[in-house]
């Protein structure tokens, strides 16, 4: 917590998260191009913002991209705004929303490319990770109430259905099973005719040993730029969840982790 605060202190590590915000997966040179400082100044700024969590790189040929995580301001949200009023609790949904939120011009509907990558450590093994990602009673204990329903074999079909299995929310196939260290499925949100539109997007789930903990990197691609933000905003209560769940064997109460249960 104390190297989010850190982080966020700066006001120019605010605007290269705003930055990221209003178009993620930038290169550095990107970055640069958009402040008075060296190379070198928003190169430290970045470490600084990755050694917190809040930004997350990938590979693509020669290139490093970034892009924003907003896992660990969820973290900070589920941990203190319960506890208070409602004027407290506005203040931080309002920075959860400007972060989570794009306001990207909307694309055809063929333009696929938009990409959201979260990051969260869990003091947990691969195992208990891996069976908390695919038993559906566990699952629908972070995943708003709802229930799935699969078979996890590559080419097996899924289904989310809300608590009482009597709306279908969603449906995707199995790709990809590598227990447990690695789940790609298809996903199609179904729960309102908005959201329907967008069609097919992709999420791939990772996870990685690290000591004691498991880090998990969950990326939702094959999105158009601009893609409604209902498709992926809900992922940083999820995954909230998820740590909760396996660190403390409780349920998240905020409101939103349980609107649909």
């Amino acid at each position: 917590m104390d190297d989010v605060f850190k982080a966020l202190a700066d006001p120019t590590r605010r605007a290269l998260l705003d930055e990221l915000h209003d178009s993620d997966g930038q290169t550095l040179s990107a970055l640069e191009s958009r402040f008075a400082m060296t190379r070198i100044g928003v190169m430290k700024h970045l470490n600084v913002l990755e050694a917190a969590g809040l930004v997350v790189t990938r590979r693509r040929g020669r290139e490093k991209l970034h892009f924003l995580n907003v896992i660990p301001i969820r973290l900070l949200h589920d941990r203190w705004v319960s506890k208070y009023t409602e004027p407290w609790a506005a203040g931080l949904v309002e920075l959860k929303n400007r972060l989570e939120h794009e306001t990207m011009e909307t694309q055809t509907m063929e333009a696929r490319t938009m990409e959201k990558i979260f990051e969260i450590y869990i003091r947990t093994t691969p195992e208990r990770l891996w069976e908390a990602i695919t038993d559906t009673d566990i699952r629908s204990k972070y995943f708003f109430g709802n229930r799935f329903r699969c078979e996890w074999t590559v080419g097996s079909t899924f289904e989310m259905r809300n608590s009482t299995e009597e709306f279908l929310l969603g449906e995707g196939e199995i790709l990809e099973m590598d227990p447990p260290r690695r789940l790609v499925q298809t996903l199609h949100a179904l729960w309102d005719d908005a959201v329907k539109a967008e069609g097919t997007s992709r999420v791939t789930w990772e996870i990685e040993p690290v000591g004691d903990s498991c880090r998990l990197l969950v990326t939702h691609d094959q999105m158009r730029e601009g893609a409604h933000d209902e498709i992926y905003g809900g992922w940083p209560m999820i995954l909230s969840g998820l740590k909760t769940w396996l660190e403390t064997g409780q349920v998240l109460t905020t409101p939103g982790s349980i609107m649909y249960s």
